[in-house]
C-alpha cells in the first residue's frame, strides 16, 4: 500500500490504439445473424469443456509480451477453494444465469503456476475486455451461438485443446469444477502493470469518506461480503457466507475493493435450463462505492468507450486512488 502520497496512474497509451478496431455492438450485428440457426451444447452453460480437442496445436503461438491474461473461474460453492485468484490485479465479480456469479481474473505483474477452476466465457467479458491491448482470454468454452463473436473480438482466445498442455483436469474435484490452467503455457512471462489499461489510479486515500468495516452485494442466488481487517491490510472475503481461501496462500483480503453499479439487461445467449444470461453494461456512466483504509468512499464512475478504462472520481471531479495491490471490483445491479 503506497504510504508516500504518490500517484501512479496506469499507462493509456494501449487504448488509442485499441479504438482503431470495431466497438462490440458492432461485432454483433455482423456475427449474430449467421449465428441464429445455431443451438446451444450441453453442460456448462451449453459449452463444451472437458480439457481436450482435436484441434490440438502444439506450436501455438503465445500471446505478445504486453498482454494480459484474463481467465475466467468458476465461482460455484463446488469450486471452492480457488487456485492462483490471489495472484491477479483485478478480479472482478459478475452475475450470469440463474442469478449465480462467476469471476474473472486478469493478471498482468505476476502469473502464478496454476489457476481455477476455469469455466466458460460469457458476452459481458467480451465488452470488458476491449480496455486491454490484445489480452488472452482463457476460458473453458462458450454457447455456440457466441463463439463467432468470440473468435472476431480483439483478442486470442484460448480454450482448452488450443495449446498443447494449458489446461489439465485436476483429481480431487468432478467435472466441470477441476478445470485448471497453466498460464506459462500461454505467456512466457508476465507482461507487467503497464499492460493495466484499466484505468486505475493508485496512491494515497481520498480525504474524506466514512467509517465502514462491512459491506456485502447480494445476487439472487449469491452473495459477496467484505470485512476490513487492519492485520491483513484489507478486506476478507466471503462469499455466500463462507470465508474465501485459496489452495495456495490462504485467505484472500484485496486492499482495495470496488461496488460499480451498472444496468443489467437480457443478452441474446440462454443456458441449457433456459435461464438468460445477463448482460452487463460496463460502458457509461454511474455511481459506485470504493472501500480501502477501512473506509467508504461514494464516487462516480465513468468509461465512454468500450477501448476506455473505468475512471473513478469524487464528486468534485478528483480521481480517486486505490491502495496498491489487488482490487476486486463487484458489479451490482443500479
Amino acid at each position: 500500500m503506497a504510504e508516500d502520497g504518490r500517484v501512479a496512474t496506469v499507462s493509456t497509451a494501449h487504448r488509442a490504439r485499441a479504438r482503431r478496431g470495431r466497438t462490440t455492438a458492432a461485432l454483433l450485428a455482423a456475427v449474430v445473424a449467421a449465428s441464429l440457426a445455431a443451438g446451444c451444447t450441453s453442460g456448462n452453460g451449453g459449452s463444451k469443456d472437458d480439457g481436450s480437442s482435436p484441434d490440438q496445436k502444439p506450436g501455438h503461438s503465445r500471446a505478445a509480451a504486453g498482454s494480459v491474461l484474463a481467465v475466467k473461474i468458476d465461482n460455484s460453492r463446488r469450486a471452492r477453494p480457488h487456485t492462483g485468484l490471489d495472484s491477479a490485479d483485478v478480479v472482478y465479480a459478475e452475475q450470469v444465469e440463474g442469478g449465480m456469479s462467476r469471476l474473472m481474473a486478469v493478471y498482468a505483474s505476476k502469473l502464478p503456476a496454476a489457476v481455477g477452476p476455469v469455466r466458460s466465457a460469457r458476452e459481458t467479458d467480451l465488452e470488458l475486455l476491449r480496455q486491454f491491448e490484445q489480452p488472452t482470454l482463457a476460458y473453458s468454452g462458450a454457447q455456440s451461438k457466441l463463439m463467432p463473436l468470440i473468435d472476431r473480438a480483439p483478442l486470442r482466445a484460448e480454450p482448452p485443446g488450443r495449446t498443447s498442455g494449458a489446461f489439465y483436469r485436476g483429481p480431487d474435484r468432478p467435472a466441470p469444477h477441476n478445470l485448471y490452467l497453466r498460464p506459462a503455457a500461454l505467456l512466457p512471462e508476465a507482461p507487467g502493470a503497464a499492460a493495466l489499461t484499466t484505468g486505475f489510479s493508485y496512491g494515497a486515500a481520498p480525504k474524506g469518506g466514512t467509517a465502514d468495516a462491512y459491506e456485502t452485494v447480494k445476487y439472487p442466488a449469491a452473495r459477496f461480503t467484505f470485512i476490513w481487517s487492519a492485520s491483513h491490510h484489507g478486506w476478507l472475503v466471503s462469499m455466500d457466507g463462507v470465508g474465501a481461501t485459496t489452495t495456495d496462500a490462504g485467505r484472500l483480503a484485496p486492499p482495495t475493493v470496488v461496488v460499480q453499479y451498472v444496468k443489467l439487461r437480457k443478452s441474446d445467449y440462454f443456458d441449457s435450463l433456459g435461464n438468460n444470461t445477463p448482460f452487463t453494461e460496463t460502458v457509461g456512466t454511474g455511481r459506485a462505492k470504493v472501500l480501502r483504509d477501512g473506509k467508504a468512499f461514494d464516487v462516480t464512475w465513468s468509461r465512454p468507450t468500450a477501448t476506455d478504462g473505468t475512471r473513478f472520481a469524487t464528486k468534485d471531479g478528483k480521481p480517486v486512488n486505490f491502495a496498491e495491490g489487488q482490487v476486486w471490483v463487484v458489479f451490482a445491479k443500479a
